[in-house]
C-alpha cells in the first residue's frame, strides 16, 4: 500500500469519527481528515 492511499484510509477513518457523536476537546476531527485528505490529494506534487 502507497503512503497516498494510508492517508486516504486515515481521512476517511477521521471524517466517519466525527460524524459520531464523541466529544473531543480542541481537536476537530473533520478539520484533520479534511486536512489529510488534500495531503493525500496533492502527494504527487509534493514529492513529484
Amino acid at each position: 500500500m502507497s503512503f497516498q492511499a494510508f492517508l486516504y484510509i486515515v481521512a476517511v477513518i477521521l471524517i466517519v469519527l466525527a460524524a459520531l457523536p464523541i466529544g473531543t476537546r480542541g481537536i476537530s476531527l473533520a478539520l484533520l481528515g479534511a486536512a489529510c485528505a488534500l495531503l493525500a490529494y496533492s502527494w504527487p506534487v509534493i514529492t513529484g
